[in-house]
């Protein structure tokens, strides 16, 4: 069973970096993308991120471009989204996802099949 784990969230002041991780269990982690999604309040969830299997091919939201990264450690089955120059719009609950099929590289929800619990991230002004 696919476990994945988010941490890395907390309240921070606008301008401010944060790292989150989610550490992933039981699949062959090297072999998929890995996505990040955020849902705010009385919003649908969202695609942030994603990174193909070898950390090579990236996606972003036109909304974080620039600003976040995301990138992995596949020997220690890890993905990372590095977040810098935070504004109160990125306030949300991060969600960590690893996509359906091997080798693949989506950005809508349904390209990914398993998901963390989320961290959330609180951004004040």
């Amino acid at each position: 069973q696919v476990q994945l784990v988010e941490s890395g969230g907390k309240l921070v002041q606008a301008g401010d970096s944060l790292r989150l991780a989610c550490s992933a269990s039981g699949l062959t982690f090297s072999r998929y993308a890995m996505g990040w999604f955020r849902q705010a309040p009385g919003k649908e969830r969202g695609f942030v991120a994603s990174l193909d299997w070898s950390g090579r091919r990236a996606n972003y939201a036109d909304s974080v471009r620039g600003r976040f990264t995301i990138s992995r450690d596949n020997a220690k089955s890890t993905v990372y989204l590095e977040m810098n120059s935070l504004k109160p719009e990125d306030s949300a609950v991060y969600y960590c996802a690893a996509e359906v099929r091997a080798y693949g590289l989506g950005t809508r929800s349904i390209d990914f099949g398993s998901w963390g619990q989320g961290t959330q991230v609180t951004v004040s002004s």
